[in-house]
């Protein structure tokens, strides 16, 4: 794993570890931009590690945010695309059971045709057949084109590409300071070996999802319109249901049920919290999600509960509520200090567009005329690599790690899967004198 020296210096510094950043870091990477990503943690061990691993189709946003859902629908067919690895095509059902879903249905129904999301009503029978846990009071089944995603595996696969194409990741390192000047002067504390390096760059993106306002407040600035919003996430011991189901409502508590692996996963709230360090998951919360999901699967009634989790996601603070905000996303420059530039929103599905969006803001300040080619780029993972860049010890490790895949422990397997990857980036750069 890399690490920090007295000699690293960068054209641009990004903060954050997670999947924005890392594809903004890809991103630039592309375009010949000399990046450094630092994350004061592990790859994924923030906001990006803790979602339910559903790939979007649009629908969920269909009719209450359809500049998202169109955005969502375009980028689950570049992820399957760049990265077929990570992703299942498990399918998607919208189920409405109460009256009011099966009103609500209508606007749904004009709001996939008037977007394009590929949809179908299906008939009883082969709702039973295809979900035989599904609440048997189910009135009308819409399948969609939503997909799994496997977080971690996407994660690693961008920041293994992004160091093969020159960007420096670093993990286990902190910002501790922001000095202003002609460049900016990030301070960086290794917590592995205690020391501090300082990195000089013409351009610092602050994409550290809910963290962000503590980036700013490093750099002398107020305040920035992020909204840290907790949501939590029910995994039960078995998977009870082969398509990510969700509820036929607007979004809202206890409404999706992802297949993941060999677990479901049960979705999710959304509370604003003060600090995403430091907040607890409180038993009514964990309570009203399982009440609402037995209406979705009664079997879940049965299913023990193996864990449950919390991911705070970094909203837009346009709103009174966590539910309410939008799902958008923003770039701001900040001008009292110039270079600085922050990220605040958006969502695992449209990660890679962040990044291109703001490669792009980036590469026009600095004069790049290189265009993104992520949307392009296939993304190389652990099962891409050529035997002869690796010992045998390192691929038995890989195979040990892979195995984990989809487990409960991903936590841990990001870690060490990210270790054997970007260890071999880093001998791959040597050894080609990128470095």
């Amino acid at each position: 794993m890399e690490r920090l020296s007295s000699k690293d210096s960068a054209t641009v510094t990004v903060i954050g570890g997670g999947a924005n950043r890392l594809f903004t870091a890809l991103d630039l990477a592309l375009r010949g931009v000399k990046v450094i990503l630092v994350e004061r943690g592990d790859i994924g061990s923030g906001t990006s590690g803790k979602f339910h691993g559903l790939l979007h189709s649009g629908a969920r946003y269909a009719v209450t945010d359809p500049g998202s859902a169109k955005e969502c629908a375009e980028e689950n067919e570049v992820i399957s695309r760049i990265a077929p690895h990570v992703v299942r095509d498990t399918g998607g059902l919208f189920l409405g059971i109460t009256e009011e879903e099966v009103e609500f249905s209508e606007r749904f129904l004009k709001s996939l045709d008037s977007l394009g999301i590929k949809h179908r009503v299906m008939d009883r029978g082969e709702l039973q057949k295809a979900e035989p846990h599904a609440n048997p009071s189910t009135r009308i089944a819409v399948w969609v084109p939503d997909k799994v995603i496997h977080g971690y595996d996407l994660l690693a696969s961008v920041a293994f590409t992004a160091s093969l194409s020159g960007a420096t990741i670093l993990t286990q390192a902190e910002v501790v300071e922001i000095r202003r000047g002609s460049e900016l002067k990030v301070k960086i504390l290794d917590r592995l070996t205690g020391e501090t390096h300082v990195v000089e760059s013409q351009i610092v993106v602050n994409a550290s999802g809910p963290w962000s306002f503590k980036v700013t407040e490093l750099a002398g600035i107020g305040e920035v319109p992020v909204l840290p919003t907790a949501g939590i996430m029910v995994v039960f011991d078995r998977r009870l249901n082969n398509m990510v189901l969700n509820r036929l409502r607007p979004p809202s508590d206890g409404d999706i049920l992802v297949p993941y692996g060999e677990n479901s996963i049960l979705g999710t709230t959304a509370t604003v919290v003060d600090d995403p360090d430091n907040f607890s998951i409180a038993d009514e919360e964990v309570n009203l999600l399982l009440r609402e999901g037995v209406k979705l699967v009664p079997g879940l009634a049965q299913a023990k509960v193996s864990r449950v989790y919390a991911s705070v996601r970094p909203l837009i603070a346009n709103a009174d509520s966590g539910r309410q905000a939008s799902r958008d996303y923003l770039i701001l420059e900040h001008e009292e200090v110039p270079g600085l530039i922050s990220v605040i929103g958006g969502k695992f599905t449209t990660a890679r567009l962040l990044g291109e969006k703001v490669g792009d803001l980036v590469a026009s300040k600095l004069g790049v005329k290189e265009r993104s080619r992520t949307r392009d780029i296939r993304l190389s993972g652990p099962l891409d690599l050529d035997p002869s860049w690796v010992s045998p010890d390192m691929r038995e490790m890989v195979s040990k790690v892979l195995a984990r895949r989809g487990s409960l422990d991903e936590e841990r397997y990001i870690t060490s899967l990210y270790v054997v990857l970007s260890t071999i980036a880093g001998r791959r750069r040597w050894s080609s004198g990128a470095i």
